[in-house]
């Protein structure tokens, strides 16, 4: 065949996942950009980090920290993490051996499944979930085993996720507080899941990225602070969502050496390592505490802001016990389908929401969408103008 004459062709290719699209979070803010809406959709802050952190950064950039740190990540950083959640939770992990920096923590939570999941594994998770734990696990070829929280509180249901146990399951995703319904744990589900997952070997990936978000003077449950559901976990959370800088993608994960020696091997050649300057910065940050434990009171003070806008108005608020999520029932006011009805409410009240069934393979029968309020003042305060209209 002559190669001047032959038409170039790409190879037809069957996709790893077929069933995904854009997500739900890109169309929305895409639509709010075009309708020039109040954007509560996608769940990230309006407003700047502190100036301290940025100057930290900078600081650690001028001081020459600008090549390859070691792969699991700055020694400074982990020593400060470790001592962090020892503090806060009462457990130890070795800095050297069981704390790893992550670019984000949804890198570390494919890292994991991809670490420890087999084809043919099943892996549960707790509907409705954050969207990338179902790609996440098909990626690893394993099955997604899907249980669904209470519909009415959100709860665990331990009877059903009992049921679902087998022979075949690998791990569990769990993620407290809760994206997107705003629950918390209180410690008695977390005793609980220690007690059903006692007689088994299945490991636990506890999303714990809001941490920090925990309201009413209720402490956050993390597993860390269960010795029992320690020693079987992987426990990820994010500096991005603590320290209002979701762009720079970075996390981190903790765990027993066995299972972070298992982690790293798939973390050198996914990422091998995350950025330099930002890690000395985020060290020097987390030197002093305050910085994180005020933001619960920072966070409460915003939700019961905007929960008391919306109060007056004709929707069914769900209880925020943690996160930057509020979610409403809105079937006072519309019977559009969720999808249906955020895409009207962006495009006619001009406020961008999310619709629960992202969450879900299925849709749930319950009309709720979820907003964001992680965003200053005068940023809801227009949100809550516009949705008066209502």
């Amino acid at each position: 065949m002559n190669s001047e004459l032959a038409t170039p062709r790409t190879p037809v290719l069957a996709s790893r996942l077929p069933e995904v699209g854009t997500t739900i979070f890109s169309v929305m803010s895409a639509l709010a950009q075009k309708h020039g809406a109040v954007n509560l959709g996608q769940g990230f802050p309006d407003f700047d980090c502190d100036p301290g952190l940025v100057d930290a950064v900078t600081a650690a950039m001028r001081a020459g920290h600008n090549q390859y740190p070691p792969m699991p990540g700055v020694p400074a950083l982990r020593q400060a993490l470790s001592a962090k959640i020892e503090r806060q939770y009462g457990h130890r992990y070795d800095p050297d051996t069981e704390v790893t920096i992550t670019a984000g923590a949804t890198q570390g939570i494919l890292t994991a499944v991809l670490a420890f999941v087999h084809p043919g594994d099943d892996v549960i998770v707790l509907e409705p979930c954050y969207d990338s734990y179902g790609p996440a696990i098909t990626l690893a070829g394993g099955r997604v085993v899907r249980v669904p929280l209470d519909p009415a509180s959100f709860r665990i249901d331990f009877d059903r996720l009992a049921a679902a146990l087998s022979p075949r399951t690998r791990a569990i995703i769990v993620n407290t507080p809760h994206n997107p319904t705003g629950t918390a744990w209180p410690a008695d589900d977390r005793r609980r899941l220690a007690e059903l997952l006692r007689p088994t070997d299945v490991l636990v990936l506890s999303d714990e990225v809001y941490e920090h978000m925990v309201f009413d003077g209720a402490p956050h449950a993390s597993v860390s602070g269960d010795a029992e559901l320690a020693a079987r976990s992987l426990v990820i959370s994010s500096f991005g969502k603590t320290y209002h800088v979701t762009g720079w993608k970075v996390g981190h994960v903790a765990a027993p050496a066995p299972l972070m020696a298992e982690f790293r091997k798939v973390h050198q050649f996914n990422v091998f390592t995350v950025n330099t300057p930002m890690q000395h910065g985020l060290a020097a940050w987390l030197a002093e505490p305050a910085r994180y434990l005020e933001l619960p009171a920072f966070y409460q003070r915003k939700r019961d802001r905007f929960r008391a806008g919306l109060a007056a108005m004709r929707f069914d608020l769900l209880p925020c016990a943690g996160s930057y999520f509020q979610c409403v029932d809105y079937s006072r006011i519309s019977d559009l389908p969720d999808q249906a009805f955020c895409e009207w409410l962006t495009a006619e009240v001009g406020v961008a929401a999310i619709p629960l069934s992202a969450f879900y393979a299925q849709a749930p029968q319950r009309p709720l969408v979820r907003f964001c309020f992680a965003k200053t003042d005068a940023t809801l305060d227009e949100a809550l103008r516009r949705l008066a209209r209502l």
